[in-house]
């Protein structure tokens, strides 16, 4: 038993390390790209475009590569479509986990590329790069963001939301020049002392997240190998469709990471419900890469600093908005994120129990523990992996309407008891962008209109079924398809073949979204959904000028 264990282990950190060894290629590739055009040139080439242009450029360029390589590698028996296969790439890049095809046509390396995929999506994964950006930019340029180095006479102050992916703050420049007078490095300015030794935080802040992310990664794909060949019948599932336990392990531990809900088999989670021990193993993944990845990050840094006696974690903890790193908050804000996120998961949990404990749909052959295990599991991804280990068709909508709140809301939803919206250290929070409003910014929808635009076009390139298919293309559906891709969740209420008022012509239920049963302008709409919702902290604010009274 042990030595399949071992075995077993080894096979996942060699595919772990593989993973690792290409994601740590593309970052150095994108850094000898970015030292191979002169100082001036990079500069002006990102601080000319807006970010949002920069962000959506990364996530299609992505999701067009994905979707290429996917199709060459596609065999001809059961070859999904061509925008099946693009709307896959998008949501894998996305991490919205929306489906159209089912999981088990994809072969072992189709898998390893979609696990490539929402790596590159996954919020943490994308702030590392910006924190490399951040770093390449300071020591090569000698640029602080709050001062510039080339005029180290002027007094006038720079905020760093002028600058799009602009990382550092510097705030009060006399204090932490005093900071730095016991170093016995001697530099030329002032503002060069600054420049490197803000590099060097970043340099140990970037470490520490790769080290979390890594460390994340590890020990869950570890931990799902161990429990996969400590339970037979677990493993069992997997042998009889053909899926690797090491493929299967890494593959979930990055979909739980990233918040991206994905998993190798077409029932999603619905499998392995009865198997507590790996929905425990799961839940915890789900919450560290996502709502609770601040808290569990300062944490990481704490212990960091209590063992390595390091000053530059004690520098990072004090100067938090002068690095600027937004996932990285002040004590109390990660507290307020954390009690919300418990608060919500006991809200859900209190309502979801008490509506479908006795669902003999959802809870047929679940002994009391797995029940609770199950739900917790259930209730903890909605906010916002998406994995089910329940069919929602079977959920009452009272419960339903619970999960389209909570998919809505921005995983850093918190309730601030002293009505600050503040940031790191007291600053005003960083967004991602604050440029000057034109009136076209200033006119622009709120997020609920935008979405109720979304439902109302998808109503329209679906109104035939809506008509013929009334039970399986109603709008409760549809807004729960559209407010699952714009929060990234993944969540669906799938279709059914049984539930048809017309039996006109052949229908074979399958196991993937309900969009799969989409027009393909519906699909279209979903995809831009999609990227919306990836995107949507840059239309954060809008109809400000509408007030309706």
């Amino acid at each position: 038993m042990m030595i399949i264990i071992t075995t077993s282990v080894k096979k996942t950190k060699l595919l772990f390390e593989s993973l690792c060894m290409k994601l740590s290629h593309l970052l150095f590739t994108c850094r000898c790209l970015l030292s191979s055009i002169p100082n001036n040139l990079t500069l002006q080439l990102f601080l000319s475009l807006p970010s949002f242009y920069i962000h959506l450029a990364y996530f299609i360029l992505f999701s067009a590569a994905g979707f290429l390589v996917l199709k060459v590698s596609s065999s001809s028996i059961s070859k999904p479509g061509d925008l099946d296969l693009f709307f896959t790439s998008v949501s894998a890049v996305s991490v919205s986990s929306m489906s159209t095809v089912e999981m088990e046509v994809f072969s072992d390396f189709q898998l390893v590329v979609l696990t490539v995929l929402m790596l590159i999506g996954g919020e943490v994964f994308i702030s590392i790069f910006k924190l490399q950006f951040s770093k390449s930019m300071i020591s090569k340029n000698h640029i602080v963001y709050g001062r510039s180095s080339l005029d180290s006479n002027s007094e006038d102050k720079i905020d760093v939301n002028q600058i799009e992916l602009g990382l550092v703050r510097i705030n009060d420049h006399t204090a932490f020049r005093n900071k730095l007078t016991n170093k016995t490095d001697v530099f030329d300015t002032p503002e060069e002392e600054e420049s490197k030794y803000i590099t060097k935080s970043i340099n140990y802040l970037s470490h520490t997240i790769v080290a979390y992310f890594f460390l994340a990664h590890a020990l869950c794909s570890i931990l799902i190998v161990f429990y996969m060949d400590s339970i037979p019948s677990a493993k069992q599932i997997l042998e009889n469709k053909g899926i690797k336990v090491t493929t299967f392990s890494v593959f979930t531990a990055v979909s739980s990471f990233t918040n991206c809900g994905f998993i190798p088999t077409n029932e999603n989670m619905m499998v392995f419900k009865k198997f507590s021990g790996l929905l425990l193993i799961i839940i915890p993944q789900c919450l560290v890469g996502n709502t609770l990845f601040p808290p569990c990050l300062l944490i990481f840094i704490y212990v960091l600093k209590s063992c390595t006696k390091r000053p530059e974690f004690g520098y990072i903890l004090s100067h938090r908005s002068q690095l600027g790193y937004s996932h990285l908050m002040c004590n109390k804000k990660a507290c307020y994120l954390a009690t919300t996120v418990l608060g919500f998961t006991l809200i859900q949990f209190v309502i979801f129990v008490s509506m479908e404990w006795n669902n003999s749909g959802a809870m047929e052959g679940l002994s009391s523990y797995e029940k609770l295990v199950a739900t917790l599991f259930q209730v903890t991804n909605t906010r916002h992996t998406g994995e089910l280990v329940f069919d929602l068709s079977t959920i009452s909508p009272a419960v339903l309407v619970v999960f389209i709140i909570m998919m809505y809301l921005s995983p850093y939803t918190s309730f601030l008891l002293d009505g600050e919206n503040k940031g790191p250290d007291g600053e005003d929070k960083i967004t991602c962008t604050t440029r000057k409003t034109t009136w076209v910014e200033y006119l622009r929808f709120s997020e609920p209109t935008y979405l109720t635009i979304f439902i109302v076009l998808i109503c329209i390139s679906e109104r035939h079924n809506l008509k013929d298919d009334p039970l399986n293309f109603n709008v409760l559906n549809i807004i729960i398809e559209v407010i699952s891709a714009y929060g990234n969740v993944g969540y669906s209420m799938g279709y059914s073949c049984g539930r048809r008022i017309k039996s006109e012509g052949e229908c074979k239920d399958a196991y993937y979204g309900f969009a799969g049963r989409w027009s393909n302008t519906g699909k279209w709409v979903l995809i831009i959904v999609m990227l919306f919702g990836k995107l949507k902290c840059f239309h954060k604010g809008g109809g400000k000028a509408w007030k309706l009274l």
